[in-house]
């Protein structure tokens, strides 16, 4: 009788410490004012959680936590993320920050590429928000280019080439992590422009052969288009104009491939600028230049990869402050219009 009595007794005693055990696992820890990081991973379950919330001191006990999710129907629903909490939380208000996934906004820079900038101008502004220069002219100068970007593995080795990435950096507003790196940069706006590609209608890679160019000089008419032209309905019409002087043999004639030349724009070309020594010169030089000579948007893009059939040849800008052109099939026609334009300065 005695023994049944110490059995129920010790029965008892462990039924009482284990309600304790239990009691005191489900209390908060105890509060703290500095909040703790807590990084659940895509995939991880309730166990490694429960682990991860005890070490970093967020809960007394992983299998106390574990029952309590168990018992409330919980653990189904966690988020992955970078969350921060302060020690002290109870474990419903912790339950519910993960349910509801509240991670921590991460820090980020917003930068915006305009289109139409050349590589040392995209380089500024991304020094610009922290990153270094010299970092990033290291990855830009790389022959060939360190970065994965399907369209800049298709970058030729063409002699003369002022900077190899040139044309090929996506202009777009951009949002990145704070601690993204120089590399990790150039390769968003990159792949940024294999993005936009892919968004091309079916068929445009044949359109080149169509065209009889390939994907480099396809970049740099594009270039040569968003340099060119301001009004976005005369892009493919300046496009088709490139195209009829290549297939004539002409000097292509752009001032944007002269400007290009000088590190900062001059607000008018002389004579002399025209006799400049270079293959980008397009005054000096039959043909397209070596490469692009700034990043074009995606409306540039699709005029150089569907130009609008014309026999213009020849087009002058108007002087009325429309930033608009007149266009002529003949010589003859050309020096009228550029004749009515000075009229209208």
């Amino acid at each position: 009788m005695k023994t049944l009595l110490w059995i129920a007794a010790a029965l008892a005693a462990i039924a009482v410490s284990g309600a304790s055990y239990i009691y005191q696992g489900l209390l908060p820890v105890e509060a703290g004012t500095e909040p703790v990081k807590l990084s659940v991973a895509g995939g991880s379950g309730s166990k490694e959680i429960a682990r991860a919330l005890e070490q970093n001191g967020l809960i007394k006990d992983d299998f106390i936590f574990l029952l309590y999710l168990k018992a409330n129907g919980q653990g189904s629903r966690f988020q992955a993320g970078e969350y921060e909490m302060k020690p002290g939380l109870t474990l419903r208000e912790i339950v519910d920050k993960l349910n509801k996934g509240e991670v921590v906004s991460e820090e980020t820079i917003r930068f915006t590429i305009p289109e139409g900038y050349t590589l040392p101008q995209i380089i500024e502004r991304l020094t610009e928000q922290g990153l270094n220069r010299d970092k990033l002219w290291s990855i830009a100068s790389a022959v060939p280019p360190s970065l994965s970007s399907d369209a800049v593995k298709k970058i030729p080795s063409v002699p003369g080439v002022k900077y190899v990435l040139e044309g090929y950096l996506f202009p777009e507003t951009y949002e990145m992590p704070k601690d993204s790196t120089e590399l990790e940069v150039l390769e968003r706006l990159a792949k940024e422009l294999d993005r936009k590609l892919a968004g091309l209608p079916n068929g445009w890679e044949q359109q080149l052969q169509v065209l009889g160019i390939d994907f480099h000089g396809m970049m740099t008419i594009a270039s040569l288009i968003e340099r060119e032209v301001a009004v976005a309905h005369e892009k493919k019409l300046v496009s088709g104009i490139i195209y009829n002087r290549l297939r004539e043999k002409m000097p292509l004639q752009i001032d944007a491939t002269v400007q290009y030349l000088f590190e900062k724009q001059k607000d008018r070309l002389y004579e002399k600028d025209l006799q400049v020594e270079s293959p980008y010169n397009t005054y000096l030089n039959s043909g397209l230049p070596p490469g692009p000579i700034a990043s074009p948007g995606l409306s540039s893009i699709e005029a150089a990869l569907y130009p609008e059939q014309t026999k213009f040849l020849f087009y002058v800008t108007k002087k009325d402050g429309s930033r608009e052109h007149l266009f002529a099939e003949t010589f003859e026609q050309h020096k009228k219009n550029i004749a009515a334009s000075k009229m209208n300065q």
